[in-house]
């Protein structure tokens, strides 16, 4: 099981004291590892279970991806997920309609919000673009209430602009 105390195996000692330095630590950690992967199901993948290793307090960390119109699960850590939203619905399909991050302190309070892990509480959901193209969503859920704040939505979203670098070349063939 997941031990959010702990620092992912295979990341340098380095220690963050807050939060946009653990940000800033991640991104480079993050970058690193995907460099010279061109596989786009590889690279989320590693970047899945990345974040989810050196964030803590998640239950869960992963991709949607667009495909035919609609969110299609793509690799994550966590408990099963829904495999599709629809554009619209949920957090996930908001944040993907609307191209804006969207952070959520209380599931329960946000109208539609798809209920893929009852343990979920909180959700962090930044919206994946390239050239203009939207790909699909990063989306982050915790059992703890009000678990994401800007700190953590801004070092999300530095993230996630690593993370469509290394996918969009495959992905917008």
């Amino acid at each position: 099981m997941h031990d959010p105390t702990k620092a992912a195996p295979w990341m340098p000692s380095w220690q963050a004291t807050d939060k946009p330095e653990l940000y800033r630590g991640l991104a480079a950690e993050l970058d690193a590892l995907l460099t010279g992967e061109p596989d786009a199901v590889a690279n989320a993948a590693n970047a899945a279970a990345a974040i989810y290793n050196s964030l803590p307090d998640l239950n869960w960390a992963g991709f949607y991806f667009l495909r035919g119109g609609e969110l299609v699960l793509g690799p994550f850590q966590g408990q099963p997920a829904c495999v599709r939203i629809a554009l619209g619905k949920g957090v996930c399909g908001t944040a993907a309609t609307e191209r804006r991050s969207v952070l959520v302190p209380d599931v329960e309070a946000f109208p539609g919000h798809i209920a893929c892990d009852s343990a979920s509480r909180s959700e962090l959901v930044i919206p994946l673009i390239a050239d203009g193209r939207l790909l699909g969503v990063l989306d982050l859920d915790s059992p703890s209430l009000a678990r994401f704040d800007a700190a953590d939505q801004a070092g999300c979203e530095a993230l996630a602009a690593i993370v469509v670098r290394h996918l969009a070349p495959s992905m917008l063939d």
